[in-house]
């Protein structure tokens, strides 16, 4: 395989309660829970995967839910807006359960050629289920209340705003090498054909726009998708060559990781696939235990006794 990033590979958000959360993604959206961990930085929070069955990269959102947190603002210098794929003609579907489960949502729309779904988590992180103008063979995670032929497929897009795009488009093109395929109005459409899915980034330039403040329902940061930690490493050549500060690997336990602001104030990370989430539970078990980090492992205890106790079945 060449020497490339492959579209997205996670996406990390900031949630208040994490009972809500949980029961948000895996009841009302359908997703599952791959992992259930620890925030690194800070183990007295949990950190939650949801994706595919077995957290395909691409198909990966994460939270970092800390209870009480202020509200944030989406805005400049952030990933603003998530794009999940589903089928075509699901969005009745999912206009009538969002009805149903009154979650905030907005009339289908068109854009790009696209059909799509805007709605709303309960912490107000802004999301889109988008009927994908090409084909989408990934196998989804169903559940008794959304069957696979509408369920969320994995990622389609990511949207980040800036004040100016010349910078950021830069780092999309010549470092990570996306091309612009589209343009309606100030958003940008920039494509990588190095994977057919979750490959699509949205570029909205808006000069005068309020800078976002980073707290509950807003994007932490984006993540980019390697093969492996070797090729991990390559990019980090690259991106120091253009004159950009990032980070030494780091070991996410399932992924190794580099992270670095780039020019537009956006936190961007690159993780490789290997190892994967089945490293330690099966991947019958995926997402039933609090797994912890060697370095949190003798302080299990007191950890549990912080977190929050979640209901599965709430």
């Amino acid at each position: 395989m060449e020497n490339k990033i492959l579209g997205l590979h996670h996406i990390t958000a900031i949630a208040g309660e994490a009972q809500r959360n949980y029961t948000f993604y895996t009841k009302i959206l359908g997703l599952r829970l791959v992992k259930k961990t620890v925030n690194f930085d800070d183990p007295g929070t949990y950190h939650f995967y949801y994706g595919d069955e077995i957290g395909t990269p691409g198909s990966i959102l994460t939270f970092f839910p800390w209870e009480g947190i202020q509200k944030g603002r989406a805005g400049a210098g952030m990933a603003t807006e998530i794009g999940y794929s589903v089928a075509k003609g699901s969005l009745p579907f999912w206009a009538k359960r969002f009805g149903e489960q009154k979650v905030k949502h907005q009339l289908v729309a068109e854009r790009m050629g696209e059909q799509f779904l805007s709605f709303e988590d309960p912490d107000g992180l802004m999301l889109n289920l988008i009927e994908t103008g090409t084909t989408d063979n990934r196998q989804p995670w169903e559940t008794k209340d959304v069957p696979a032929d509408v369920a969320t497929k994995g990622f389609h897009s990511i949207v980040l705003t800036v004040r100016n795009s010349t910078a950021t488009a830069k780092v999309l093109t010549d470092i990570f090498g996306y091309r612009l395929v589209a343009q309606e109005g100030n958003r940008y459409r920039f494509v990588t054909d190095a994977i057919a899915t979750a490959n699509i980034v949205d570029l909205v330039e808006e000069p005068n726009g309020s800078m976002g403040i980073n707290a509950g329902g807003t994007n932490h940061h984006v993540a980019f998708r390697v093969k492996d930690d070797e090729i991990l490493m390559a990019f980090r050549e690259k991106v120091q060559a253009a004159g950009l500060q990032i980070t030494e690997k780091i070991d996410r336990n399932y992924f190794y990781s580099l992270y670095f602001r780039e020019p537009g104030g956006i936190l961007f990370e690159i993780a490789s696939d290997n190892p994967g989430f089945a490293t330690d539970e099966s991947v019958a078990e995926l997402g039933t235990h609090l797994m912890l980090p060697p370095q949190y492992e003798k302080s299990r205890r007191q950890i549990e006794d912080v977190l929050p106790v979640i209901q599965s079945e709430s």
